[in-house]
């Protein structure tokens, strides 16, 4: 398998090359239905960062080469993956007995979208065609026809013509359509917000509903917007002594989280992958790992580090056998690696903030000199987090 074994041998010498040229190493260098070659690329695109699926996106979509459209397929169903949906990859090409589409995107929600990709709308497409998918996966019971939906992904942001045709249609409530840009900026916008709610609403936006009324979009814009701010933690603490509450720092959120977690990723040998801000696992999500970070406080006198822990975030490392909490501490030169297994054991001696839309456990740890302590309650002894300081070089 020469692309897989050159990415791990060497993976910076391919993220510098086109899509052509990946392809090329891949198997027999052909993207070919069920082909050795196809299942090699979709892996290398599962591996690498989304900054990447855009530059590949754009390639497909800029240069005319062998197979850039069955490129560009694999491609945007990685995006889906990103977004946080469980996709079936579709046919390349279409067969007489197989159901034809691009793409199958189940969504936590249990909403499940068939996806068509387009690199234009330059000619007609034939929406009877695409409606016989879902009517196909419908009958099969692979799809709850309640709960499916059609989703054009066009190359072209000026799809004017593609719109007026699916206005025009039968398929106006079952069928909506967004360009290969746009679908990018949800996949950004997914993996710069923490919140499970927004990316539900980040989901919904693919969903066919009647937008007469632009208040959830509205929504979803200021709740994204109020995520980000929210990288610190309340002075609120459920239990907390008086003295812990008052001096608890309020800062602007700082975020080095990508710098911490490539020392995390050389760390481990492994490739990680950025699932939301704070979540991270591999690409095929044996190893879960959650980074929080923190600006360092008292500097002069006692170097302190104030990280939030969620529930959601607990709920995302449960399940796997390998995962870990990461906390930068004040910057990427100073990283702890705690497996979640031993760190879960020590929330229940932790201070709680607990609000009517949320509550999360705080993290406060103290460094003196090389030596790092997580305090906790009262009556709770402090740990000594030291010897999970991450060692070697920034």
């Amino acid at each position: 398998m020469a692309l897989l074994d050159l990415w791990k041998k060497s993976p910076d010498q391919l993220l510098d090359k086109q899509v052509q040229q990946l392809i090329a190493f891949a198997g027999e260098g052909r993207l070919l239905d069920g082909s050795e070659c196809s299942q090699e690329f979709r892996v290398f695109l599962a591996s690498v960062g989304s900054k990447h699926l855009v530059d590949y996106a754009d390639q497909c979509l800029s240069q005319a080469f062998t197979d850039s459209g069955f490129a560009l397929q694999d491609i945007v169903n990685e995006v889906g993956t990103r977004l946080g949906a469980e996709v079936t990859p579709g046919r390349y090409r279409g067969t007489k007995n197989t159901v034809g589409f691009d793409g199958l995107w189940a969504f936590p929600n249990g909403h499940s979208i068939i996806v068509e990709v387009k690199t234009t709308d330059t000619y007609r497409i034939d929406l009877n065609t695409i409606a016989a998918y879902m009517k196909s996966l419908i009958q099969q019971n692979v799809v709850n026809e309640a709960a499916s939906s059609m989703l054009l992904i066009v190359g072209r942001k000026d799809t004017g013509d593609l719109e007026a045709q699916i206005r025009g249609s039968r398929f106006a409530w079952d069928l909506r359509i967004i360009s290969i840009d746009a679908l990018q900026r949800l996949m950004s916008i997914k993996e710069e917000v923490e919140d499970p709610h927004i990316i539900q609403r980040i989901h919904n936006i693919l969903i066919p509903r009647e937008f007469t009324r632009l208040d959830e979009i509205a929504d979803i814009l200021f709740s994204a917007a109020e995520d980000i701010k929210q990288e610190t933690v309340s002075e609120d603490i459920e239990g907390g002594p008086k003295e812990i509450a008052a001096k608890e720092p309020k800062f602007k959120p700082v975020a080095f989280h990508d710098a911490c977690m490539a020392r995390v990723q050389a760390a481990l040998s492994q490739t990680l992958l950025k699932r939301s801000r704070a979540k991270y696992s591999s690409p095929d999500k044996t190893i879960l790992l959650n980074c929080s970070v923190s600006k360092e406080h008292d500097p002069d006198t006692h170097p302190n580090y104030w990280f939030a822990f969620h529930p959601h975030q607990k709920e995302f490392l449960e399940p796997s056998d390998e995962s870990y909490v990461v906390f930068g501490c004040g910057s990427s030169r100073r990283v702890l690696l705690i497996p979640f297994n031993i760190f879960s054991t020590w929330l229940s001696g932790m201070w709680v903030t607990q609000k009517d839309d949320r509550s999360y456990w705080h993290v406060v740890i103290y460094r003196k000199g090389e030596e790092y302590s997580l305090h906790r309650k009262k009556g709770e002894k402090n740990i000594d987090l030291t010897q999970y300081l991450l060692k070697g070089k920034v």
